[in-house]
C-alpha cells in the first residue's frame, strides 16, 4: 500500500497558484492523480480548457469560477464537477488563501485561451 507522507509531496508553481502533488504514477497511482491547491489572495488563474474530468473540492476559503459560461462562488465544503472540454476560471477575491483538493485521470492537458498547452507533472 503506498503511502504519499506530506514530506514526500512535490510542490509546483504556476500562474500565481501552488500546486502540491500527492498521488501520480511516479507515487504509485494507476489511474487517479490527486494534489493540493493552495490560491492566494487576489490570484486569478488564466481561463484553460481541460481534456479530462476534474474533481475540485475546496477545503479552505472562497473562490469566484467561471465554467464556460457559468460564474458561481463557492465556499468550503463545496465541490465543482469540470467535465471533459469544460473551460474553467479561479479567482480568488477574497484576503486569505483558499486551498482545495482535486482529483483527475492520468493524463490531463489544459489549453490555454491564447493554445498554449500544457501538461502539468502534477497530474501526469
Amino acid at each position: 500500500m503506498p503511502v504519499i507522507r506530506t514530506s514526500e509531496a512535490v510542490t509546483h508553481e504556476i500562474h500565481g497558484a501552488r500546486f502540491v502533488s500527492y498521488a501520480t504514477p511516479r507515487t504509485g497511482s494507476k489511474e487517479l492523480c490527486a494534489w493540493r491547491g493552495e490560491i492566494p489572495p487576489g490570484t486569478r488563474a488564466p481561463a484553460h480548457t481541460v481534456s479530462r474530468e476534474e474533481i475540485f473540492h475546496l477545503l479552505v476559503g472562497e473562490l469566484v469560477v467561471t465554467l464556460d459560461d457559468r460564474t458561481d462562488r463557492i465556499t468550503a465544503g463545496d465541490t465543482l464537477i469540470v467535465n471533459p472540454g469544460a473551460t474553467l476560471t479561479v479567482e480568488n477575491p477574497t484576503d486569505q488563501t483558499a486551498i482545495s483538493w482535486v482529483t483527475t485521470s492520468i493524463g490531463l492537458e489544459a489549453e490555454l485561451a491564447d493554445g498554449t498547452r500544457l501538461t502539468p507533472p502534477w497530474a501526469n
